[in-house]
């Protein structure tokens, strides 16, 4: 039905959605603060670990990382937000606006916006969400506290744009991700009259786990190429000191 008649489907899916959407919200009240608070708790020492295996100099700051998850996470759900408003502000003017005058929906317009607002507010995020990844680090480093870290981010100086194209770098990977995952979903679909339900279930379910683990991978991997960034560029800085020092005791 949705290949033969696509607008039928939707209201079926809206209808279906409508009928969800009171009990999920009662759920998400409580379910959602909770898998919140266990998921900053969890991967702020898990990744103080980690770090700390990479460069055993670094401080554990737990806690200071804790709270430097929060507004990530305020940033994140804010653009969230403004690409579910370009969506519904793409819906009413390409769909249901032209079908309340009587006139036909734009479908490919409707696709195109939301594909630019998408793409888009991807690329924003990739480009200022470096901060939100930066802090803890920096935190780590010297040893500060939450709002020392995010202001000695923003006195990084020419490292920002390096950090930057890193973060953008990331951000690829990440829609590489997105895709595999998407593509490993649809792939018991040709199989899906003989698939049993259950099995359906456990395949998006080990594809959800999957997708998790490789991108908290490269969410380190990201960290330790801060890091390692930042060690190459103290070495340049003594080395060039230790030449302009050189040239002093020649003279």
């Amino acid at each position: 039905m949705s290949l033969t008649d696509p607008f039928a489907a939707t209201a079926t899916l809206a209808k279906a959605a409508e009928a969800l959407t009171q009990p999920a919200l009662q759920i998400a009240a409580w379910l959602a603060p909770l898998l919140a608070i266990v998921w900053i708790g969890g991967s702020s020492l898990g990744r103080t670990l980690v770090l700390r295996r990479a460069d055993p100099q670094l401080h554990a700051r737990p806690a200071t990382l804790m709270a430097l998850q929060v507004p990530r996470m305020l940033g994140l759900a804010a653009i969230f937000a403004v690409w579910f408003l370009c969506l519904r502000s793409s819906a009413r003017l390409t769909v249901s606006g032209p079908i309340s005058s009587g006139e036909e929906p734009n479908l490919v317009l409707f696709c195109a916006i939301a594909i630019v607002a998408t793409l888009g507010l991807f690329t924003l995020w990739a480009v200022v969400s470096w901060i939100f990844f930066v802090t803890p680090l920096l935190a780590m480093r010297l040893n500060l506290g939450v709002w020392a870290s995010i202001a000695a981010a923003f006195r990084l100086g020419p490292l920002r744009g390096k950090l930057m194209e890193i973060n953008l770098v990331m951000g690829i990977v990440k829609i590489a991700l997105i895709v595999l995952a998407m593509v490993f979903s649809a792939c018991p679909l040709p199989f899906e009259s003989v698939a049993t339900p259950e099995f359906m279930q456990w395949w998006y379910a080990g594809v959800a786990v999957l997708y998790l683990i490789a991108s908290d991978f490269f969410h380190i991997a990201r960290l330790v190429g801060y890091l390692e960034l930042w060690k190459s560029q103290e070495t340049t800085e003594i080395c060039s000191l230790d030449k302009t020092n050189l040239r002093i005791e020649m003279k």
